[in-house]
């Protein structure tokens, strides 16, 4: 089987990609050699899968379902796999082996094509709220998870330099900046989190009705991973005249359900959203971020 990169994932790949990354191209053999180890039956690769993976659909020798999973390097697979190992299947999709080869993952099949996201919004953002505090657990001692600080410190820098060349985004940045700094000063508590959490990553399973997938773990306060869902369908959320006070009621409510503090929550989805603006203005995806710095200019 010819194991072609889906368009989404090389897109989203070239808007990152440091000079003389060359782990696109040979990924088809990674992939081969994955399978064949393995003695996998390819069903299919996902399409239109992700942004920063190739999702590939399998069964194993005995015939059970699984989904085999190739990351580069920059994805930090191997912290997923760690955080994945963590929680046990708890909230989260089930790890399947351990580390066999770096950047490869095995793990078990969910319904990839339905999402929390495909639920009427309200129960979508109940589903999802739920889904994610089972993951609110105690890192392991010996952890190397990225923290929350090292994470949103890296992001801060990246920002500056792309307000110093455009002056419009200044006062969002100065903004954003101004609350993780506020943020950082007194975190409530140091939970693993899963780094990228929304409802595109909450799908259908046969064990649990809804688990998590596709981490990027970090280390820090809950309101961190909670910010980013506060956002989820933003595009619908621009496009409504109450738009604003709708993001306001959302904060409050996802802040009451999951005990989280409503002001921290704010702070963070403030920041988040810049950078991800920011971001997309920076590698030349100028609706993303013309939504994204609306949204957070409500906050």
């Amino acid at each position: 089987m010819a194991f072609e990169p889906p368009r989404r994932l090389v897109r989203a790949l070239g808007e990152t990609a440091p000079e003389g990354d060359d782990w696109l191209e040979k990924l088809p053999e990674a992939a081969r050699r994955a399978v064949a180890l393995r003695e996998l039956t390819v069903e299919r690769v996902q399409v239109p899968g992700g942004r920063s993976s190739m999702v590939v659909l399998v069964r194993r020798a005995d015939g059970t379902p699984a989904v085999l999973k190739l990351a580069p390097p920059r994805a930090r697979p191997e912290s997923e796999r760690a955080a994945l190992a963590h929680w046990g299947g708890v909230g989260a999709v089930q790890l399947l082996e351990p580390v066999v080869t770096e950047g490869v993952l095995l793990l078990e099949r969910l319904h990839p094509d339905l999402s929390v996201r495909s639920l009427p919004e309200a129960k979508a953002l109940l589903e999802a709220a739920g889904t994610l505090r089972r993951l609110w657990v105690e890192p392991p001692a010996d952890h190397r998870f990225e923290s929350v600080a090292e994470r949103t410190g890296r992001q801060a820098a990246a920002m500056r330099a792309t307000a110093s060349a455009d002056a419009e985004l200044v006062p969002l940045v100065d903004a954003a900046l101004a609350a993780r700094a506020e943020l950082l000063a007194a975190p409530p508590e140091h939970r693993l989190l899963h780094g990228t959490f929304r409802q595109s990553k909450v799908l259908s399973g046969e064990r649990m009705p809804w688990l998590a997938v596709g981490p990027d773990p970090v280390v820090g306060e809950c309101a961190f991973d909670l910010a980013r869902l506060v956002r989820d369908r933003v595009e619908d959320l621009i496009a409504q005249p109450s738009g604003a006070a709708t993001t306001r009621r959302r904060v409050k409510r996802l802040a009451e359900s999951l005990d989280v503090d409503q002001e921290r929550l704010r702070g963070w989805t403030l920041f988040r959203a810049v950078e991800s603006g920011v971001r997309a203005r920076r590698v030349g995806r100028p609706q993303d971020a013309e939504l994204l710095l609306e949204f957070a200019g409500w906050l």
